[in-house]
């Protein structure tokens, strides 16, 4: 495998960025892509959240998060990222025995600062996959919820807080049970 397949490369991922931000902008104007979702998310995912808005919107949150596991832990090469943080692991116990050499130190922080793009690089493929469903989502719960008279989780989040948290907790949980990087 070359250098730039195995770090990745960052055209497709700006190409689906820029498709996802088109999207995003001309949701109210261009009707069919609006009405296309509502179509399909009205009757499965909006009769989830109307049947039981907290536990609709958990089962929602929950099977978006295995998805984003699953596409992130095999759409990027794992092995190459857990490398890449052994060797970060490495370089920060290094960086902590020259803390009082600042001219050492000062090297090894270049070195640590090197990794960031390429880990950049390697965990932002799965964007490729995810962008524009996401996209298409976020748009119709925004909608979804306004209509419903935006509606308050547990008393006092709105939906993208909600949404927020829950997903940061599922995915913790899918990461360390999938082993995902």
């Amino acid at each position: 495998m070359d250098k730039e397949a195995k770090e990745g490369n960052f055209k497709p991922i700006i190409y689906i960025m820029i498709i996802s931000l088109a999207i995003a902008f001309l949701w109210d104007s261009i009707e069919i892509i609006k009405n296309s979702v509502h179509s399909i998310l009205d009757p499965s995912i909006g009769a989830l959240i109307m049947w039981n808005l907290t536990i609709g919107m958990s089962i929602i949150v929950f099977l978006i998060s295995v998805f984003m596991t699953l596409v992130q832990k095999y759409a990027t090469d794992q092995e190459t990222l857990k490398e890449m943080k052994k060797e970060q692991k490495i370089l920060q116990k290094e960086m902590d025995t020259y803390k009082n050499d600042p001219a050492k130190l000062m090297e090894l922080q270049k070195k640590s600062f090197a990794f960031i793009p390429k880990t950049f690089k390697l965990s932002m493929r799965a964007i490729a996959y995810t962008g524009i469903p996401l996209i298409l989502l976020f748009r119709w719960f925004m909608d979804f919820f306004i209509t419903i008279g935006d509606p308050r989780f547990l008393g006092f989040l709105n939906w993208f807080w909600f949404y927020l948290l829950a997903s940061i907790i599922f995915s913790s949980i899918l990461k360390k049970y999938l082993n995902v990087v």
